[in-house]
């Protein structure tokens, strides 16, 4: 690592985002821009749906100044690819050398993202990769993070958890195959208060919403459906 590395962070909103955020300041480095992927046409951070007033008011209250990656209603992968390149040329042009991610335990993703930044010369950081997912869920509550479901996976969690705050209560009551950080999708969340942020993020929550989208094709099995539930959170001024 350079003596003084210029780095960005990929913020998803989510408990994992936040505690590998902390974990990089801990350390000593300097985070100057946080990167967050947006539907343009909700105005929602891409899938977890959080308004983006939410997500401009997290960023505002870690101090860190926030980039927005807009992405069209229904971005295919190679639209992503097409944004997130155009925007790593620019972060590149500004003289970023690192970016820091909340990835524990996907490989294949954590392959990808490498992947992405090597021909810009920006090196990855994954502060949290292979925790132990409940010692980390453990340590979150104990540092002072707050955070809230906002969607879940209908096939492996059941309504009843939309909504729920992190908590000792929340590790104990998940079905026995659900990962504690929701590592394999299960669940989002939405962090709103930690030693991270100046002031808790307020909100009101609104309406819980239903939706199904086509599931990832698998060989010799017919296209289905996968049923995500997502609660809509509004800023408290509203």
């Amino acid at each position: 690592m350079n003596i003084h590395p210029k780095a960005y962070f990929s913020w998803s909103s989510g408990k994992d985002s936040a505690i590998a955020l902390y974990h990089l300041q801990e350390a000593g480095l300097e985070v100057s821009r946080l990167i967050t992927t947006v539907n343009e046409h909700f105005a929602r951070v891409s899938m977890h749906g959080l308004r983006r007033e939410l997500l401009e008011q997290q960023a505002m209250e870690t101090g860190i100044p926030l980039s927005v990656i807009e992405v069209p209603k229904q971005p295919t992968m190679k639209d992503y690819d097409t944004l997130m390149n155009k925007a790593l040329e620019v972060l590149q042009i500004d003289g970023f050398t690192h970016c820091g991610f909340g990835d524990i335990y996907l490989e294949d993703l954590k392959d990808y993202r490498e992947q992405q930044l090597h021909p810009y010369g920006i090196q990855g950081i994954f502060p949290i990769w292979e925790k132990d997912t409940k010692m980390l869920l453990q340590e979150f509550i104990s540092l002072g993070f707050k955070a809230i479901v906002i969607c879940l996976r209908s096939d492996l969690l059941d309504e009843s958890f939309l909504g729920r705050e992190i908590d000792t209560s929340f590790i104990e009551d998940l079905p026995k195959g659900v990962d504690p950080c929701g590592e394999n999708g299960e669940f989002h969340t939405f962090c709103y208060d930690g030693p991270i942020f100046t002031n808790p993020i307020t909100f009101i929550k609104g309406d819980q919403v239903f939706r199904a989208y086509e599931a990832p094709k698998q060989e010799n099995q017919p296209i289905s459906e996968m049923g995500f539930w997502f609660l809509d959170l509004l800023p408290a001024n509203n």
